[in-house]
């Protein structure tokens, strides 16, 4: 399997770059999109790359939030095929607290039901394709780390805490084992990987992808944790079990140092363009 980020916070070279995250997976003849990024720059990108869109066969939304749907609309112009796979929960509007303002982040307002027929509404364990599993949050009591985020959901014109039921991870399955993707992670890092243990016990994990939601409100060089708890979570990782660990987009660079420090060479960073084969 090849494994392409089309977007990211970062590039290299020629490529563009934005807030946003989509990756481009080839697998067992079969080709998948993980999210959009925040707008139609990863097109420009693909195209670069040599990568046809028109050529994916789905795609998965990792979770409800504007920097990873913000180009949807123009990949349907591109793709007339792929249905795309997504939670009931993103239909949910989402917001984030700053300051006394609540901004809106969730999906483009009239995606949904300007592209109905596009979208696949799942629950619990999905599997897509053979090797091709969407895994939802199982770890109870996410509504604290909505809280610690000032992130929120809007039901019935009342604000609620984010319990991230509108994420999910997205796994492959290969010989040398697991490939988990999750663009931000919200759920937790720590605590995805102990949900798809649950659902794929006594495999080993190859690799896990995605960003690990530690940047500070503030930009890539402030962080939400502690430097302590972002240490213990670089522990955490390193006694997981996970033989390789490539991070991005929401981590920010200071975690990122961190990180690094407790995980050497087993960490990577995962830049726009970069691609990763297993």
């Amino acid at each position: 399997m090849k494994i392409t980020a089309l977007i990211e916070n970062t590039s290299k070279g020629d490529l563009l770059n934005e807030h946003g995250l989509c990756v481009h997976i080839s697998y067992k003849g079969k080709n998948y999109l993980l999210d959009t990024g925040a707008s139609d720059l990863f097109i420009t990108n693909a195209k670069t790359l040599n990568i046809d869109l028109d050529e994916i066969d789905a795609g998965i939304l990792s979770h409800a939030h504007m920097d990873h749907s913000g180009g949807y609309k123009a990949f349907f112009k591109c793709n007339q095929k792929a249905k795309v796979y997504l939670r009931k929960e993103a239909k949910e509007q989402y917001y984030i607290k700053k300051l006394w303002i609540k901004k809106y982040i969730g999906l483009p307002e009239d995606l949904l039901s300007e592209y109905p027929n596009r979208f696949i509404y799942v629950t619990g364990y999905h599997k897509i394709d053979e090797g091709v599993t969407l895994i939802a949050h199982t770890t109870k009591d996410l509504e604290k780390r909505g809280k610690a985020m000032n992130m929120y959901r809007k039901v019935n014109s009342h604000y609620q805490l984010d319990d991230f039921s509108h994420e999910q991870s997205l796994v492959f399955e290969s010989e040398e084992g697991l490939v988990i993707l999750n663009s931000c992670s919200h759920g937790g890092i720590e605590n995805i990987i102990k949900e798809v243990k649950e659902v794929f016990p006594n495999q080993e994990i190859l690799a896990v992808i995605g960003g690990f939601h530690l940047m500070g409100l503030l930009g890539p060089n402030t962080m939400r944790l502690s430097e302590e708890e972002v240490r213990k979570l670089g522990k955490e990782l390193l006694s997981s079990g996970v033989k390789n660990i490539y991070t991005c987009h929401c981590t920010g660079d200071k975690a990122f140092v961190l990180l690094k420090e407790e995980l050497g060479e087993q960490l990577q960073y995962f830049h726009t363009g970069d691609s990763l084969e297993f």
